[in-house]
């Protein structure tokens, strides 16, 4: 469904599908449930699923002669951290532009975790005071603005990359397991991996499989941009397959109390991960879902 689609290899190939014995006998043995550890994806930073949409978008930057990647993202963001090592690796700038918002009394929010990887690569950081919201940023147009005249031709990684690749070797990986899943549960936020499952997935009817579990506090925003991004998404890779509103199956009980703000709930599914399977999952994301 993608090869005529440019690809810059960062990934280590397919990631393991993990079975979680432990997790399983604990929620009392009547579903099994895998973990698809894409923790382990790559060697870049510490890997994570944001490197899967950037291997579609470098052929670009590098055929467009561009020395630059902008984005955009919180204070702790996982995704300007692996565009930083990105950069890195083939050898480009990066200036990342990271907004408030998450709220927090922590002196030293902005200079530990994710935001000092990035620094450590060599990202030009951009500090702004401004609230979340899964938007087009104006704080991230701006920078493009500043960065163009500043350090020649730059090219924006804001757009939305394809996760269609990830579920068909999925696929694959579950002909080896000799069964196929039942359902497939994601954190929501942007939309744009959810999206990408979405699309993946309907080429064998499971679209309304993929469960999302949104983490952004904004579901109806967050709803109809997973459906626009799929929509798009499908019409590019010849989908054949008319997406809808049905499709986007999201469940909004588990954002609270406020994105990137775990709630005691998700700090206990984090501890019980971690003591019963040895997985981390971080609590903006994968612990909600967890």
């Amino acid at each position: 469904m993608l090869e005529k689609f440019g690809r810059y290899p960062l990934t280590f190939g397919p990631t393991p599908i993990e079975k979680l014995d432990r997790l399983s006998k604990h929620l009392g043995g009547k579903v099994e449930i895998y973990a698809k550890r894409e923790d382990c994806n790559s060697g870049l930073a510490f890997g994570g699923n944001k490197l899967r949409k950037l291997e579609y978008i470098i052929p670009d930057a590098i055929a467009s002669n561009a020395d630059t990647l902008v984005t955009i993202g919180g204070v702790r963001s996982n995704h300007t951290r692996m565009v930083a090592a990105v950069a890195a690796k083939i050898g480009m700038k990066c200036l990342l532009v990271q907004e408030s918002w998450v709220p927090h009394e922590d002196a030293v929010y902005d200079r530990v975790g994710n935001i000092l990887l990035s620094r450590t690569m060599g990202a030009e950081v951009r500090l702004v005071d401004r609230g979340f919201d899964i938007g087009i940023r104006r704080s991230w147009e701006q920078a493009l603005d500043k960065a163009l005249p500043d350090t020649g031709r730059g090219l924006s990684s804001q757009i939305w990359g394809a996760w269609v690749r990830w579920v068909r070797g999925g696929g694959a990986q579950e002909k080896q397991l000799g069964f196929g899943f039942d359902y497939i549960v994601v954190c929501t936020v942007t939309g744009s991996t959810h999206a990408g499952m979405l699309v993946g997935f309907a080429k064998d009817g499971r679209q309304r499989n993929v469960l999302g579990i949104d983490a952004s506090a904004t579901p109806a925003q967050t709803k109809a941009q997973v459906l626009a991004i799929a929509q798009h998404t499908a019409e590019l890779v010849d989908l054949g397959i008319e997406l809808v509103e049905d499709d986007v199956v999201l469940l909004e009980e588990y954002a609270y109390p406020h994105y990137g703000i775990p709630s005691p709930e998700t700090k206990d599914a984090i501890r019980l991960c971690a003591r019963l399977e040895g997985m981390i999952t971080d609590p903006v994301y994968e612990g909600k879902s967890m």
